[in-house]
Formats: C-alpha cells, structure tokens, sequence
C-alpha cells in the first residue's frame, strides 16, 4: 500500500473503532447506546444538508468537517447494523464498489461515453433497471425514496415517467396546464374548502416542479437559491427601514414594498 493508502486506511478503521466504543456496553457513551435506525435518521439528513451548505459557501473547511461528521453517519449505522448481525462497513464499501463498477461499464468494460449524458442519461439508466428488475420491482416509479425532499421527489417522479413517455411534448404546454390548475385553486378558494384549497396547491406547485424540470432547472436548487435571494433582500429591507428609525413592527406595508424594490434595485445596479 502506498503512504496515502495507509494513511487513509488508518483514520478510516480509527473511526470504526471510535463509534465501537461509544456502542459499547461497558463503558460507551449513554446516548449513542440509546440509539437506532429510525433516530439516526434524520442526524443523517440534516448532515448531507449542512455537506451542501458548506459547499454553497464555498466554504472549504467547513466543507471538511462536514464530510466528517456525514461520514459519522455512515459507520454509525453500519455499526448497528454489525450489531444486529445485518451488515459492517466492510459490506458496505464493498458493496458501492461493486456497484460503482457495475454502473461505469464505459471504465471497466468496453461500452464508449464521451459526453456526460452518454452516462446520466443512458448508461446509468440502461444499469439502474437491470437492478431495479433484479429487486422485482414492476414500476418505473417503484424504488423513488418517499423520504426525499418532497420538491426532490416530484422532479424525480416526473423525470421516471418521461421516460416512458409520459411527458407534455413541449415545456410551454405546462403552462396551460398551470393556468387549469390556477383557476382549480381560484375555484376551491372561493368554496372555501380546505382538503381541496390543499389538493390543488400540491397540484400547483407539481405543475411548476414539472416546467422547471422539463426547461432542465433543478427545482431543489432553484428554490434553494430564491429562499437565500428572499432571506438577502429582507435583512436589506429590514436594515433600510432600520436606518430611518423605522422599526419593522411599525412599517406600513407601503413602507416594506419601497424598502423591498430598493434593495431588488441595489442588486440589479451591482450586477
């Protein structure tokens, strides 16, 4: 093994044993004792959550401890699981390998890509249906993780189905599905039914997930982005009123709509 090797397999089989102990019995830590699965869980969502944060900072040692503390997340369920007599970390790198290898024919076999939708697009799928059929599974829509991020999800539901051809032919059709969709929601609003004032808003923002997806934006991304555009422009708007002696609590909504337009100005003028 090279020094890099050795390096690497030294800190990864430290931090098995590290996580051994905190599981043990006699003398490991209370807590990490307590837990499960199903606790773990979310520890692990909110951890991928902070790795894409870090990296939308561009923030590189926060980038670092991040990875670190995901990769936590990972040998704390493989160790559970070599607990329970499932599995060990040793099964699970091993596993992604193989199937790393089964997915990259155009590396380790004799298929050809030259352009990254070689692979998206057609290797990988070609790959993930053979396992799919492996699993049974006998949908397309079959192994889509209810867990995901229901934004996620929709855009992954989505892009399952066109595959098969479900699809408008053109993104602008989803538009007029958009404005019947509207009007849906016009309707229920005016009925005041709730069930349905909430069916035709999922409708709704399905439909803007959908015309997101088919003008190739990532719609997770895209919101992700408005929310950080959102939260910029507000603690704009909130110092702006700040500095006329203007509390927040007091503004008129005139007042906030000026203070808003201004910083949206301010953005636009130093781009």
């Amino acid at each position: 093994m090279t020094d890099t090797q050795d390096k690497n397999a030294a800190a990864m089989q430290g931090l098995i044993d590290l996580m051994a102990q905190l599981r043990n019995p006699d003398g490991g830590c209370p807590w990490d004792i307590a837990q499960d699965f199903k606790s773990i869980a979310p520890y692990t969502i909110e951890e991928a959550y902070e790795v894409a944060d870090a990296i939308e900072k561009g923030d590189m040692k926060e980038l670092e401890n991040e990875l670190g503390d995901l990769l936590l997340q990972v040998v704390f369920h493989a160790r559970m699981a070599e607990e329970a007599g499932l599995f060990d970390f040793a099964d699970v790198a091993k596993g992604v390998t193989e199937k790393m290898i089964s997915r990259h024919p155009h590396v380790y076999g004799n298929e050809i890509a030259t352009k990254p939708e070689d692979v998206a697009d057609g290797i990988w799928e070609q790959r993930k249906d053979k396992e799919r059929a492996a699993k049974g599974h006998t949908s397309v829509l079959d192994d889509v993780a209810v867990s995901l991020p229901p934004v996620m999800r929709a855009q992954k539901l989505q892009k399952r189905a066109a595959r098969v051809g479900f699809e408008w032919p053109q993104a602008i059709q989803v538009l007029d599905k958009m404005e019947e969709e509207i009007a849906e929601l016009r309707e229920a609003i005016a009925e005041k039914t709730q069930q349905d004032i909430h069916e035709e808003v999922g409708d709704m923002l399905f439909c803007v997930v959908n015309l997101g997806r088919m003008l190739d934006v990532d719609c997770e991304t895209s919101l992700r982005d408005t929310n950080y555009k959102f939260e910029r422009r507000f603690k704009g708007l909130e110092s702006a009123l700040k500095a006329k002696g203007t509390d927040l609590k007091d503004a008129t909504l005139d007042q906030m709509e000026e203070a808003w337009v201004a910083e949206k100005q301010k953005e636009k003028s130093a781009a």
